[in-house]
């Protein structure tokens, strides 16, 4: 008798491998492919919002497995445009994973972007680019400097949300060790 193959099903395991696999080596997690940054436990979201070089491995490993580019160690054998590729899909999923922490912290609003899965941040990223760039997420009401985020322009508000990434680290370590 013949064996009936769902396709479908073959690829999406097969994503998933490729894409979180390293990630279940580091992290000793799998994720499907529907997978979300609010999805991600705390302790990965820490690890991956603080800068430097195991958070660029990281991140380096899921977008060049979700766009089949091999292992990170090959990164710096990629083209020029490649490589860059790969860099601004990092500090794009970077930013929306520190948006995550702070929202987690009950310092932001809701992340523009969150309904979004890991894998199509990835593969849709010339598309969603411009439109999480331009809306980055408001600061909470409760935050003590919401008054000073509300009389910045639009711009600025974006930059003031960034400055607090070393004090949000910090919080959120606290946070996840209690």
């Amino acid at each position: 008798m013949t064996k009936v193959v769902d396709l479908h099903a073959f690829r999406e395991r097969a994503l998933e491998q490729k894409s979180f696999g390293p990630w279940q080596k580091r992290f000793g997690e799998m994720f499907g492919t529907h997978a979300r940054i609010a999805d991600l436990p705390d302790a990965i979201i820490l690890c991956l919002a603080q800068p430097g070089e195991v958070s660029s491995t990281a991140f380096y490993e899921f977008i060049m497995g979700v766009l089949d580019l091999g292992p990170a160690v090959k990164f710096f054998y990629l083209d020029n445009d490649a490589q860059m590729r790969v860099v601004d899909i990092h500090l794009l999923l970077a930013d929306q994973v520190r948006f995550e922490m702070m929202r987690r912290l009950g310092w932001l609003r809701a992340v523009p972007g969150a309904d979004i899965s890991l894998i199509d941040l990835v593969r849709r990223f010339e598309d969603l680019k411009p439109s999480l760039r331009e809306h980055p997420p408001a600061l909470n009401e409760s935050h003590p400097g919401y008054g000073e985020f509300c009389g910045l322009a639009d711009g600025d508000k974006d930059v003031f949300i960034r400055r607090m990434l070393r004090e949000a680290i910090e919080a959120f370590r606290k946070q996840v060790d209690e």
